[in-house]
């Protein structure tokens, strides 16, 4: 048995990185299977939500020739916030390790610095790219546990807007815009979001996700209860990266476009487009009335049914070609 760590896609801007993970105490499990089918996708995705962490353990982040050590908090979460020199951009690597027994144990990931003229583009994921039934919660958990990753749907169309954000105003070599997918569901789900985005080509995403959850008892009310923890973290990522232009992407089964228009009030010069998905048959009147608003404040606003509806607003608006 060993522990396992998992680390997750970091983020820098042009003083500080911030890379981050979970520890997990030795286990003989094996990690969630992709082609799990039915009764035994829902094993592996309960197994996911039953993995103990290991709090106050050793670890050493290796960065730019140097070893700088830290400790996992109460819930194995690790955070190393650290001062950055270099001039590097883009995807760049680094890499964690921890010492059990007589063994180094070493895990591997990559982190993101973009340029200041970057145009940031921050998503929620359920019922926003990925079909997820939030509204009806049997459905919600039934696709959860008995549809591998293999088999989720994607909304039509939102590859193609995606990829045409992640080059807007972008010269061939100076890299794509920075993504974040900013969701209510836990850690526990990092492996099988980052897997669904690669199998339908989204773009390379930094994922802020909620707190961990290891209980079974925990697992019904998974990306259930309070969302302002990603207010918290949306306003985290404006504070940090001060200078770029952002498009915010949601949808109206839950909290998102009220959680955009506070984002827009304590930021008034950064938002240039909000895009909230409509999920039920008809629109609703509070987010019309919050988009409404949302405008007066000079924030260009779509409310749309299917994504080419966001695409042909998106090139109406010159944020792409």
């Amino acid at each position: 048995m060993k522990p396992i760590i998992k680390l997750y896609r970091g983020y820098a801007n042009e003083q500080e990185l911030i890379v981050m993970g979970h520890i997990f105490k030795p286990t003989k499990k094996v990690d969630y299977d992709f082609q799990d089918k039915n009764f035994k996708n829902a094993s592996s995705i309960i197994g996911m939500y039953r993995m103990k962490t290991w709090t106050n353990v050793d670890i050493y982040l290796k960065h730019n020739h140097k070893i700088i050590h830290t400790k996992t908090l109460p819930d194995g979460y690790f955070k190393f916030c650290i001062p950055l020199s270099e001039d590097q951009y883009g995807w760049i690597d680094y890499e964690v390790s921890l010492k059990y027994e007589n063994e180094t144990i070493t895990a591997r990931e990559s982190y993101i610095r973009p340029r200041i003229n970057n145009l940031g583009i921050i998503s929620d994921i359920d019922d926003t790219f990925l079909v997820s039934y939030t509204l009806n919660p049997l459905k919600k958990l039934y696709n959860l546990l008995f549809r591998n990753v293999n088999r989720r749907k994607i909304f039509e169309d939102v590859t193609i807007h995606y990829r045409a954000l992640s080059h807007a105003g972008r010269k061939t070599n100076e890299g794509l815009n920075i993504f974040f997918y900013v969701s209510s569901s836990e850690w526990n789900l990092y492996r099988f979001i980052i897997k669904f985005t690669e199998i339908h080509q989204l773009p390379k995403a930094v994922l802020l996700l909620k707190d961990i959850k290891t209980s079974l008892s925990q697992f019904f009310w998974t990306g259930r209860g309070d969302h302002n923890h990603k207010f918290e973290k949306i306003k985290h990522i404006l504070e940090f990266y001060p200078n770029l232009k952002y498009v915010l992407i949601g949808d109206d089964s839950q909290e998102d476009p009220y959680l955009y228009e506070s984002i827009c009030k304590i930021f008034p010069l950064t938002v240039q487009a909000i895009y909230i998905r409509q999920t039920t048959k008809h629109k609703k009147q509070k987010v019309i009335n919050t988009l409404k608003n949302l405008e007066s404040l000079s924030v260009s606003v779509c409310y749309f049914k299917k994504s080419k509806e966001a695409i042909a607003h998106s090139k109406k608006i010159g944020l792409i070609n």
